[in-house]
């Protein structure tokens, strides 16, 4: 007997600029009267609050255990998520769960920071946009299934991680969904162009960076009968709530002196988060708000911008963005971002606390390198997050809080900028000087030449030999 729950709440977009309501029973991506990003809400949302904060928490931790499949992941959290989706419609491929690693002694020694990496490069396709897509790809189901449709064509612009996962997701559901991603030409590492590539997606590209992809997609999504999903897809935005749920059960529901570093990018995983947040406190499920910091390179920050200003006096404006090793946050106007001021002004009345921090490539890179050589698979955007954190700290904004990283992403899909480093090939526009400190390279320890004249036994001598003088070993 499947233990799925049998709640079933209605649900309806709210659109943050004009506050218009709409149904859920079409895909909408902005509001059909304003153009607005749109949010997604609960209409009977006050009923969970004749559960307790404690029985909440007590639901929660025991799904941990569950054996309903579709329960294993991020919709462990099903009511506070989607619970408008039947327990068919739901997608699990193993998203979810993903750890939370605490600094090394000799990493928080070195920095005088107590903290840890929440790693989400360990979800299927090696990045937290499996959350969103595992929401975004449930719900599509459940309209496939509802209204029969035969063919449906997804798209989304990508920088890489969105494109990998939106192709894993869509190459397991199968027909009628047919997955393609817009790319901005060699502005994709190798290794995130292999994916989507590999799930059998069509990948096309185009001249520009992801900004110039972004408005394609929102012309075909307003023009074309096409799902989009990228982060103005609402349902995205409730799967990668989950993070902010995880984060919460691993410190059991206590979040007072914790602090949350994330990169903003597209806006969309910081708006999940504080959503998730501020959900939670409203049922009693943790017992206090983390301080949020949201952190942006300099040569993408209009977000950093926004509120670096008097608040009285704040003006919005998209920034023209330059080369950044954080390539999922090189975004000069976030898609999300109305979403984060009005949840930002939420998250304030509830007496939490939201910064953003601005870094330098320099300090992406070389807080990478330096989290990685300390045992983590930190990407550049968990760097982003480090060197946030020791921004922070300098500026007298954090003091004990222990503070949980977003590394978004697994290492090895930005090898290629760990290669630049550590061989010193970074291109200018970059404004990467790497430290001889952190740089690393192999060596080697007998060349071809001398092999030739060797037996084979006196080469394993002489390379064992080689190896005891370069690391100064002691005979026995």
């Amino acid at each position: 007997m499947s233990d799925f729950p049998k709640i079933r709440h209605e649900m309806e977009y709210v659109c943050t600029k004009c506050q218009k309501h709409h149904g859920i029973d079409n895909l909408l991506y902005t509001c059909p009267d304003c153009g607005g990003v749109l949010l997604l809400n609960d209409l009977e949302f006050e009923k969970y609050k004749e559960k307790s904060g404690k029985e909440w928490q007590k639901l929660f931790d025991e799904r941990r255990a569950t054996n309903c499949h579709a329960l294993k992941g991020i919709f462990r959290f099903y009511e506070l998520m989607a619970p408008v989706l039947e327990e068919e419609d739901i997608l699990y491929l193993g998203d979810g769960h993903s750890p939370i690693v605490e600094a090394s002694k000799a990493l928080k020694e070195k920095l005088k920071l107590n903290f840890a990496f929440k790693h989400e490069g360990q979800n299927p396709s090696a990045s937290f946009k499996d959350r969103g897509m595992a929401g975004a790809f449930s719900y599509l189901k459940a309209m496939v299934r509802k209204h029969k449709w035969d063919n449906v064509l997804t798209i989304c612009a990508s920088t890489g991680d969105t494109s990998a996962a939106a192709a894993l997701y869509g190459a397991y559901v199968g027909d009628p969904i047919k997955t393609v991603v817009l790319l901005p030409e060699g502005k994709v590492t190798p290794q995130q162009l292999s994916q989507p590539l590999g799930s059998g997606a069509t990948v096309l590209q185009i001249p520009g960076v992801f900004d110039d992809c972004m408005k394609v997609v929102e012309y075909l999504a307003n023009n074309y009968r096409v799902a989009l999903l990228n982060s103005k897809n609402s349902w995205r935005i409730l799967g990668q709530e989950s993070y902010a749920y995880e984060v919460a059960q691993e410190y059991r529901w206590q979040l007072q002196n914790k602090a949350l570093f994330v990169p903003i990018g597209n806006a969309g995983n910081i708006t999940a988060i504080m959503s998730g947040l501020i959900k939670m406190k409203k049922l009693d499920i943790i017992d206090a708000l983390p301080r949020l910091f949201g952190v942006q390179s300099h040569h993408a920050d209009p977000v950093y911008q926004y509120y670096n200003q008097p608040k009285e006096t704040r003006s919005y404006k998209p920034v023209e963005v330059k080369a950044s090793v954080a390539q999922a946050a090189m975004i000069g106007n976030p898609v999300s971002f109305p979403r984060v001021q009005k949840l930002v002004a939420e998250y304030e009345a509830l007496g939490g606390d939201f910064n953003v921090i601005q870094v330098t490539e320099q300090e992406i890179m070389d807080a990478m390198i330096l989290a990685n050589m300390h045992g983590h698979i930190s990407c550049t955007q968990g760097g982003e997050c480090l060197a946030g954190l020791i921004k922070a700290k300098n500026l007298g904004k954090i003091t004990d809080e222990f503070a949980i990283l977003d590394a978004t992403a697994h290492a090895l899909k930005f090898s290629g900028f760990q290669e630049m480093y550590f061989s010193g090939n970074f291109p200018s526009e970059f404004g990467v000087t790497p430290k001889e400190n952190l740089q690393n390279k192999p060596h080697t320890i007998i060349d071809k030449e001398k092999k030739q004249t060797l037996s084979k036994e006196e080469y394993t001598k002489q390379c064992a030999e080689n190896i005891a003088k370069f690391m100064n070993l002691l005979s026995k």
